[in-house]
C-alpha cells in the first residue's frame, strides 16, 4: 500500500514511511492511494468475528507488507486489550464507550496502535532513534505517552495549552518521564499544533527524524476505524440504520467512520457535533471554509479552529460540496447547553455524560429530528467522566467514584517545561 499527499506536491511512500514522517514535505496529509472495500459476506456474518479479527481485516491492507501479518495481529492483540460497549440511554439512542483504556479515552487505540508499529519498525538495533512530537487539546497527551511509554527508540515529545486542559488529563502526560516530556505551553492548541506543524517542515530539524503522533499520522487516524465495526456488530440484530454523532474537535475520528463507510459498512448519516469551535458548521452553511482561533470550553478536546483532517473528509467525498451534505452534517453548541444536556441525560436515565459526550448527544438527537423512524443513533462517548470530574461533579450534583487507572496519577509529581513559542520548541529539540 501506497500512501499520497493530499497536496500532491511529494512522492508516494509506503505505510511505514507514512508513519515515520508525519506529514507530507509538501505540508499535505497522507491518504491511502487505494481503498478496498470488504466483502458483503464478512459484514453480513461481523457478529460472528472477534474484536480482533475484525480489526485485523479493516486495517490489513491498509499496512500492506510493511509489517508481516502474524506481527500484524500480535500489535492488534496488544492494541485491543480492553472493551468497547455498547450503552442504551434512551430508545433508539445508544453510546458507544470508548473510555475502557489505560488512559480512559477514545485516543488509547490510536495511540497504542501506532506506538507498536513504531516499536516494529525500530526492532533492530541499527535503527535510527525517533521523536514523536505531538500537540494536544487534551486526551492525545495522555494516550500518546501511555502508548509510547518505554518503546525502545523512541522519544516522546507533547505540547500543551498551559491552563487549558483538565487536572488529570495534566497529570496524566507530565507525571510518566522516562522518554516522555511535556513542553506547556503559553497559548491555546492552535499555536501548539502550528509549532509541530513548522518543525516538521524545519530543514534544520531533518536530523531529529521527527514524527507526529496526532490523528494526521496515518498510524493513529485509521485505527479508529474499528470502533465503527464495532459498534455495528453489537447493534446489528436491531435491524435498523444507524446514524453516529461524533463529538470533533480536529475531526480525524470521524473522518476514520467515513473512511469504515468506504470499506463497506452500513451507515445511514455522520453528524460531527462540536462546541462553539464551529468552523465546519459554519463550512456547511455558507459553503465558505474560514480557519479561525479557537475558543476554550469545557469540553476542551474539541478546541480546535481549524481541524486537520476536515481535508481527509472532503477528500472521502470527492470535494463534492452536496454529496458531503447528503452524508455528514455539523452542528455546534453551548457551554450552557452542553450542561444542560448533561443534566437532562442523567435525570432520565442515570447515564452520566461528560461533556464531549453530551455534545455528541445534542447532535444526535437534532440529526434524529430528520430521519426516519427505522434508526438507531450512536453517539462516541469519547472519554470517561471522571476526566472532567469539577465540571462533571458540579454540573450534576454527584461524586464520581476514581477508577484505578487514574489513581495510578494523582498523587505522582508534575514535572512540564514551559515554553512561548516556536524558537522555544527548536532550541528544545536541539539541545536535549
Amino acid at each position: 500500500m501506497n500512501y499520497y499527499s493530499l497536496n500532491k506536491k511529494a512522492p508516494k511512500v509506503s505505510f511505514k514511511e507514512a508513519v515515520i514522517k508525519g506529514l507530507a514535505p509538501d505540508k499535505g496529509l497522507y491518504f491511502p492511494e487505494k481503498i478496498t472495500p470488504l466483502s458483503s459476506d464478512f459484514i453480513s456474518n461481523i457478529e460472528n468475528y472477534s474484536n480482533e479479527e475484525i480489526a485485523f481485516e479493516v486495517i490489513k491492507q491498509f499496512v500492506g507488507d510493511d509489517i508481516p501479518q502474524t506481527a500484524l495481529q500480535e500489535i492488534i492483540n496488544e492494541t485491543l486489550c480492553f472493551d468497547f460497549p455498547i450503552e442504551k440511554v434512551e430508545e433508539n439512542v445508544y453510546s458507544l464507550e470508548l473510555f475502557h483504556g489505560p488512559t480512559m479515552a477514545f485516543k488509547d487505540v490510536g495511540a497504542r496502535f501506532m506506538a507498536r508499529c513504531l516499536g516494529y519498525f525500530n526492532r533492530k538495533s541499527n535503527e535510527q532513534n525517533v521523536t514523536v512530537l505531538v500537540a494536544t487539546s487534551g486526551d492525545t497527551g495522555g494516550a500518546v505517552a501511555s502508548g509510547f511509554l518505554g518503546v525502545e527508540g523512541v522519544r516522546v515529545v507533547i505540547l500543551y495549552p498551559s491552563g487549558k486542559v483538565s487536572d488529570i488529563q495534566e497529570r496524566q502526560l507530565t507525571t510518566l518521564g522516562r522518554n516522555i516530556t511535556a513542553l506547556e505551553v503559553n497559548g491555546v492548541f492552535d499555536d501548539c499544533q502550528e509549532m509541530v506543524k513548522a518543525a516538521f517542515l524545519d530543514d534544520s530539524l531533518k536530523g531529529e527524524n521527527l514524527t507526529s503522533a496526532n490523528s494526521i499520522n496515518v498510524a493513529r487516524w485509521l485505527p479508529q476505524m474499528f470502533y465503527f465495526f464495532f459498534a455495528y456488530k453489537q447493534l446489528k440484530k436491531h435491524q435498523k440504520e444507524i446514524v453516529f454523532s461524533v463529538p470533533s474537535g480536529n475531526f480525524g475520528n470521524i473522518c476514520a467512520g467515513i473512511m469504515a463507510n468506504k470499506l463497506g459498512l452500513p451507515v445511514k448519516h455522520f453528524v460531527a457535533a462540536t462546541n462553539v469551535n464551529d468552523t465546519v458548521p459554519k463550512y456547511l452553511e455558507s459553503g465558505n471554509y474560514q480557519a479561525k482561533p479557537s475558543i476554550q470550553t469545557i469540553s476542551n478536546a474539541m478546541d480546535v479552529g481549524n481541524p486537520s483532517n476536515f481535508i481527509r473528509i472532503q477528500h472521502l467525498m470527492n470535494n463534492d460540496f452536496e454529496h458531503l451534505k447528503s452524508m455528514f452534517s455539523s452542528y455546534s453548541f453551548t457551554d450552557e447547553e452542553t450542561k444542560s444536556t448533561m443534566m437532562e441525560i442523567y435525570e432520565s436515565s442515570k447515564y452520566i455524560a461528560d461533556p464531549h459526550g453530551a455534545v455528541g448527544y445534542l447532535g444526535l438527537k437534532k440529526q434524529l429530528k430528520e430521519t426516519l423512524n427505522n434508526t438507531l443513533g450512536v453517539f462516541l462517548e469519547t472519554a470517561h467522566p471522571v476526566k472532567f470530574l469539577d465540571i462533571v461533579e458540579t454540573t450534576l450534583d454527584i461524586k464520581i467514584d476514581i477508577p484505578e487507572q487514574i489513581k495510578s496519577v494523582m498523587n505522582k509529581k508534575k514535572t512540564s517545561i514551559p515554553i512561548g513559542n516556536y524558537h522555544d520548541l527548536k532550541n528544545y529539540l536541539l539541545n536535549r
